[in-house]
């Protein structure tokens, strides 16, 4: 049976790093809403991270996305960021959101459109070494809608000679994380677009080069739990974007869709050694709360993510691996099915209690005030989002 003292240990211990992007505004690819409240500036999502730690006490860092992000002095927002509690995470590159990158940014045909991408990430890496962050995180909305448009090896080409620039420039303990999508915004193909091809790079490039699995950038029917347990076996998960699909990459909130898929991949990290530090995986929220308010949606988000775990810890191993080498088919899913079902939201409100927080997050952020206020003050400016 598994130690519940050690479960309780490791869920006071996780940590799970939540976006910039998911304080501000946005919505769907032909509106983006606005929402009274919401942070003006990367100082004020800064604030707002500082709420969802508080609350819950494992999400002490707050991913970067550059130029959403972009400040004068870096190194001044890190310094405000560890006077909120938090730390700098992962920073994000866009290479998608510029019209030179129409045809595409490092695979792009043009040599002087492909500079330009990797200058960007250069500066990514230079703004790694004013933060203190460790990961460099990358998604490329490159490909093509034609067939005949490109030339589909030359494109691969061109990747690895600008992934290759970018991983030269890394510092002593930063990495570079590549993550996959397999369509969209290009229909007929996509330049990264599987964990294969991920992990055909990371593997050339060296042990600085990992691979980020977005749980809602995978074809349905596809068995991500499988990807998780074949990187982690290889050394090469370096993190996870969480979030949660109906249809397509639909950044809903994450085990909103599906938690037991959820649950999941997370019994195999935790088999697989994932939630120990040496193996460094990133646990990382990339979602977009278009119609529900921005905090609480993130608070739910690291509770969903902290019950999916505690199931997971919850696996009874030796009654697992003991039906499993019996064949005995029935029991194994039996035991799976019996940590799933368990109700662990007692179990983490006594953590919760005992790490000296109120038993219910988001009955606790509601209390506190702080949307009334932030609606108060933040009057006037512009907004943050992503634009539409």
């Amino acid at each position: 049976m598994p130690d519940i003292a050690a479960v309780k240990a490791a869920l006071a211990g996780q940590r799970i790093e939540t976006p910039s992007w998911g304080y501000g505004n946005s919505g769907t690819r032909f509106k983006v809403f606005a929402q009274d409240g919401v942070p003006r500036t990367p100082h004020e999502k800064l604030d707002d991270a500082a709420q969802v730690h508080a609350f819950t006490g494992v999400a002490p860092k707050v991913s970067l996305h550059i130029p959403w992000d972009k400040v004068d002095d870096y190194g001044a927002l890190a310094k405000y960021a560890a006077e909120c509690g938090l730390e700098l995470g992962a920073i994000n590159s866009n290479t998608f959101q510029d019209d030179a990158y129409k045809l595409g940014s490092v695979c792009h045909p043009d040599a002087e459109v492909r500079r330009k991408a990797v200058d960007h990430l250069l500066e990514c890496v230079d703004i790694m070494d004013a933060t203190g962050s460790t990961d460099l995180k990358l998604w490329f909305a490159d490909g093509t809608n034609y067939p005949g448009q490109d030339d589909i090896r030359g494109r691969q080409d061109r990747l690895a000679e600008a992934l290759s620039a970018v991983y030269d420039r890394l510092g002593d303990g930063q990495r570079m994380l590549l993550e996959y999508k397999f369509f969209e915004p290009a229909f007929y193909t996509t330049d990264v677009p599987d964990w294969g091809t991920a992990y055909a790079h990371c593997l050339k490039l060296g042990p600085k080069a990992q691979v980020v699995v977005d749980t809602g950038h995978h074809a349905p029917g596809t068995n991500i739990e499988f990807i998780v347990a074949t990187l982690l076996r290889e050394g090469k998960l370096g993190g996870f974007d969480f979030n949660s699909r109906f249809y397509a990459d639909d950044d809903l909130m994450v085990g909103s869709a599906d938690p037991f898929q959820l649950f999941r991949i997370l019994y195999e990290v935790s088999r697989n050694g994932g939630f120990e530090a040496v193996t460094n995986v990133a646990f990382m929220l990339d979602q977009c709360h278009n119609i529900e308010a921005k905090i609480p949606a993130v608070i739910r988000s690291v509770m969903n993510v902290q019950e999916a775990t505690a199931k997971a810890l919850l696996v009874d191993r030796e009654a697992l691996t003991a039906a499993q080498r019996a064949g005995d088919v029935l029991e194994a899913n039996a035991v799976l099915m019996d940590a799933y079902n368990t109700d662990v939201r007692p179990l983490l409100c006594e953590v919760r209690e005992e790490m000296g927080l109120g038993p219910d997050p988001l009955a606790a952020y509601r209390a506190s005030g702080w949307q009334q206020r932030i609606t108060t003050e933040r009057v006037g400016g512009t907004q943050a989002g992503w634009g539409a």
